[in-house]
């Protein structure tokens, strides 16, 4: 059991429910219903995913060791070799998966792997961490657009947004051990502001979600709510998503930014990505895609119930 926990704890398991989201909610921006391609776009992300997070403890293992000694690596529980071993493989897995669903889907995976490689190995202590961050969480969203219907671009729009929302967590996660300054929070928390403006007020595909088919975001009900002069299902939907990951993340950058300590700034990183899930559920509506939101925003109440037993900080 112990050893088990250890491997969970290394891989932050609580932290994959963020995973699936990125490829369903980038193939609904496409245009495209998540289909067998899109399964094979979150395999790859879930290995490439826990693969970060493997070479990540292993790359910091001397720095974990006086900041954060409870750690799988420093505390003895998982050999390094073993973290490195098991990020290798991972990799490799992720890279198979998107070789499986097509050639534009592994276009997106190598460069996604690479951005993961550099960033725990090199470029995490640098300008350009959050940066990097930002690009993988972008890259991983166009997976999903780039296995499903072969064009990524579609996507770029709502990656963008994504990676917005990667930045400003990232940029916080880099003072979660020493807090001391509130600028990092309150970057964050205006970020968060504008991202949930942007995505309430809906994209060019919403109201038809012809792509999706969702009878409940479309035809007589849009047109019996502008009528009534009330939001229509879709943009009921959307709006209670955006405010939903307004206040998922919002709610720990303010507590983070009036008492910048430690533990209430790990508490703001573990709150911002917590509030992927509901932003990419609010992408995926945006796209006119409501019954992928949905079943992406299902995802939230799983991820925190696993969270209480391992951290994902």
């Amino acid at each position: 059991m112990s050893r088990r926990r250890a491997w969970a704890e290394l891989l932050r398991l609580p932290a994959l429910f963020t995973v699936p989201g990125d490829a369903l909610s980038g193939a609904v921006a496409a245009g495209a219903r998540p289909g067998p391609r899109t399964l094979l776009a979150i395999g790859s992300s879930l290995c490439l995913y826990e693969a970060g997070m493997a070479l990540n403890d292993w790359a910091d293992r001397a720095e974990d060791a006086v900041e954060r000694p409870h750690r799988p690596l420093p505390s003895g529980r998982i050999r390094p070799s073993s973290a490195l071993t098991a990020a290798c493989a991972l990799t490799a897995a992720g890279l198979g998966l998107a070789a499986g669903a097509g050639r534009p889907a592994l276009a997106v995976a190598t460069p996604l792997a690479a951005t993961v490689w550099a960033y725990d190995l090199g470029l995490k202590h640098t300008p350009a961490g959050p940066v990097a961050m930002a690009a993988a969480r972008g890259l991983d969203h166009l997976l999903g657009a780039a296995a499903t219907t072969g064009r990524p671009r579609a996507a770029l729009s709502s990656a963008a947004l994504l990676g917005t929302h990667t930045l400003a967590v990232t940029a916080v996660s880099r003072r979660e051990t020493q807090g001391g300054t509130s600028l990092p929070p309150l970057g964050a928390l205006g970020a968060t502001a504008v991202l949930a403006r942007v995505v309430a007020a809906g994209g060019r595909r919403e109201e038809a979600a012809g792509a999706q088919g969702d009878p409940s975001l479309r035809g007589g009900d849009s047109q019996r709510g502008s009528l009534r002069g009330g939001p229509t299902p879709a943009q009921a939907l959307r709006i209670a998503l955006a405010v939903t990951y307004a206040v998922t993340a919002g709610r720990p950058y303010t507590h983070a930014a009036l008492n910048p300590s430690p533990p209430l700034t790990q508490r703001a990183v573990g709150g911002g990505i917590r509030a992927t899930i509901p932003l990419q559920a609010a992408l995926a509506a945006r796209a006119g895609a409501g019954l992928t939101a949905l079943a992406i925003a299902a995802l939230a109440p799983l991820g925190r119930r696993y969270a209480k037993k391992v951290s994902i900080t």
